[in-house]
């Protein structure tokens, strides 16, 4: 057995590096596209050069035998905005985020840090309808939440938020951090909850930053969307929605 678990490290090596050169390939190549597409022919064109970067990054994660499944059985319209409640295990939970849930314009919070020097990922971050805030600094951060979170409502489009803050290594959930959902809450009072669920994002990473672990099945569940508006607790919402997702989660 260690043998083979040896043998599949050995051979993540190589396969790491030719997806290093393959994601940022996919970034340099974006970045002008996102640039023209912006400029030029405005925030619907950009948004669709976002989303197929999306597509192409989960693609060369393929060499690395990772896959993605994505299962929603809610019929969400569009003509509202959601908050889109996720647990947090690895970067990769965001490329498939913003594929499958693409009619739903999903913005994210995101550290100020990735705002510059990263191709593709920052220019969108400062583009693209996100909010860059400094975790550090709440005077900068929380009014950054609070005007995200009305530009959310004013254009039915999607706020992303992972309320544990930063990633799970191993899988296993942390508690919920609730100042930026209440934000949110009050911010985008005609908002439906969405959770969901990811699994085994971490296993991307299960040996650090290099080699980059194979074979990971990446799995998304949307769960039941409740309507904002409906709870007058928003306390006893934030325990259902992290109850929903933690116990979706296999470790």
């Amino acid at each position: 057995m260690l043998y083979f678990y040896n043998m599949i490290k050995l051979l993540a090596y190589p396969l790491t590096v030719v997806y290093f050169l393959l994601f940022g390939l996919t970034l340099v190549v974006f970045h002008p596209i996102q640039w023209v597409c912006f400029n030029v022919f405005g925030y619907k064109a950009h948004k669709i050069s976002v989303d197929w970067l999306q597509f192409f990054l989960m693609r060369s994660m393929n060499v690395l035998g990772t896959r993605f499944s994505f299962y929603n059985p809610h019929q969400i319209a569009t003509n509202q905005p959601l908050i889109i409640v996720a647990n947090h295990q690895s970067m990769y939970d965001i490329p498939p985020i913003i594929w499958y849930m693409r009619k739903h314009h999903a913005k994210f919070i995101s550290k100020k840090e990735l705002g510059k020097g990263i191709p593709s990922v920052s220019y969108n971050l400062r583009h693209g309808g996100s909010v860059l805030i400094d975790r550090k600094n709440p005077k900068q951060s929380l009014p950054a939440i609070m005007k995200f979170g009305e530009y959310i409502e004013r254009t039915n489009r999607a706020a992303v938020i992972f309320p544990e803050g930063t990633r799970s290594k191993n899988g296993v959930p942390k508690p919920f951090q609730t100042k930026g959902l209440e934000i949110l809450f009050k911010k985008i009072p005609s908002a439906l909850v969405v959770p969901i669920t990811i699994n085994n994002s971490w296993k991307t990473l299960k040996y650090g930053k290099f080699p980059m672990g194979l074979g990971a099945h990446v799995t998304l569940t949307v769960h039941e969307p409740l309507k904002l508006a409906t709870f007058t607790d928003k306390d006893a919402l934030i325990k259902q929605v992290e109850s929903t997702i933690t116990a979706a989660i296999h470790t």
